[in-house]
Parts: structure tokens; C-alpha cells; sequence
């Protein structure tokens, strides 16, 4: 595949931008974000172009589907339950952050779309969380052990999305097709535009996501 072939193939992007307000969600876009964002793409994207067995395919976007989908699912519940216990307690406020980003994710695939959700979804549950916190409804235990739960329930389920991928690449490898994986063309799948230290492709974070590391500091 040549490189004047490469350029010539357009894909449909959605530009969209996210605005993360939380720490414990913004430590995610840190820990790995584009990582999977790559991942899905590849999945949702290389392979696709470059596969012959389709069926095959289906199978991993439906296993990834699932994954994004069941985990939302459990976001939304957590978060309202904890909406109904903020309402209980007369609270209507909800807290200011000092130090919000922002970042425009290039959605190329729908499970992209769906990921960048996901994301969305963790940092409103933090919100609520910080909420009751600040409010003396929650105690600093509380707080911090649910917080990092659910962010690291979603950092697990990044790291499966990106083992999936590389299995799936290793099928194409062995189907002959490791040339044209080499060549496809890498995309631009995110760019931050609110903090001029934002630094998701840090070695050590690289490091940390591809060994499944997930130390709190």
C-alpha cells in the first residue's frame, strides 16, 4: 500500500470536545486515554479495512460494546443513587473546580463515541460524589475509596479494550497481513486544548497502562 494511497482515504470524524472537571476522571485522560482511543480505532476502523473475516470482527465489537455499555450502565446507577441521597439531604449546589481540561476527541468510530461517554459519565459521578463530600455527607474515606473504585473499574476496562485490539491485530498478523497493519495510516485521534502541561503519551503512563498498573498517589 503506498503512501499517496494512504492520504487518499477519508474518514467521517466528529470533532467533539469534552470538558473534564474532576481529578479522579482527568487522571484517566492522563492514564491511558488515547491509548484506547487508538485501540477502538483500530478495532473499529484498521481492522475492518484490512480484515477478511467479518464475522470475526462483529464478534470483537460486540465483546468491546458490551464492556463500554454494561459499565455505563453501572455508572448512571451509582450516580443516581447518589443523587437521590443528595436530594434527600436538601442539597441543590454543586461544587466549582479550580483546574478543568479540555480536549477535543476526534470520534471516528461509534465505540469511540461511546468510551468518550464513559468518561463524560465518571466525571459527573465524581461531581456528585465531591458534592455530598464537601457537604459533611460523606466522609474522606468514603469519598476516596469510591472514587478510586469506579475510576479504576474504568481504567481496567480501557486496559481489556486495548488487549482485545492487540489479539485482534495478532489475527491479522497471522492471516498475512502484518505489511498493511504497518501502513495504515495513524490518526489524530485527540487534541487538549485548555492546559499546556496535559501529557498523555508520558513513558511512564505508556508503561503503566500496557502492565496493568494502577498505583494511587
Amino acid at each position: 500500500m503506498s503512501a499517496a494511497r494512504r492520504d487518499a482515504f477519508s474518514r467521517p470524524v466528529f470533532d467533539q470536545t469534552i470538558r473534564i472537571q474532576s481529578n479522579h476522571a482527568q487522571r484517566l485522560l492522563d492514564r491511558g486515554f488515547l491509548l484506547v482511543v487508538r485501540a477502538l480505532y483500530g478495532i473499529d476502523v484498521v481492522l475492518r479495512i484490512i480484515g477478511d473475516d467479518d464475522e470475526e470482527m462483529d464478534q470483537v465489537e460486540e465483546i468491546v460494546g458490551k464492556l463500554i455499555t454494561e459499565l455505563a450502565e453501572e455508572l448512571r446507577a451509582e450516580h443516581a443513587r447518589l443523587a437521590q441521597l443528595r436530594e434527600s439531604n436538601g442539597i441543590s449546589a454543586a461544587p466549582r473546580y479550580t483546574n478543568p481540561k479540555q480536549i477535543t476527541v476526534h470520534i471516528s468510530s461509534p465505540q469511540l463515541a461511546q468510551y468518550t461517554a464513559l468518561i463524560e459519565e465518571l466525571d459527573r459521578l465524581m461531581t456528585v460524589m465531591d458534592t455530598l463530600w464537601l457537604t459533611g455527607v460523606l466522609t474522606n474515606k468514603q469519598r476516596a475509596d469510591g472514587a478510586y473504585q469506579w475510576r479504576t473499574r474504568v481504567l481496567r476496562t480501557g486496559r481489556e479494550i486495548i488487549e482485545i485490539e492487540r489479539r485482534a491485530r495478532a489475527s491479522a498478523e497471522k492471516r498475512g497481513k502484518g505489511e498493511e497493519l504497518a501502513e495504515v495510516e495513524e490518526p489524530v485521534v485527540a487534541q487538549e486544548v485548555s492546559s499546556e502541561d496535559f501529557e498523555p503519551e508520558d513513558p511512564e503512563i505508556v508503561a503503566e497502562v500496557a502492565s496493568g498498573e494502577d498505583a494511587e498517589t
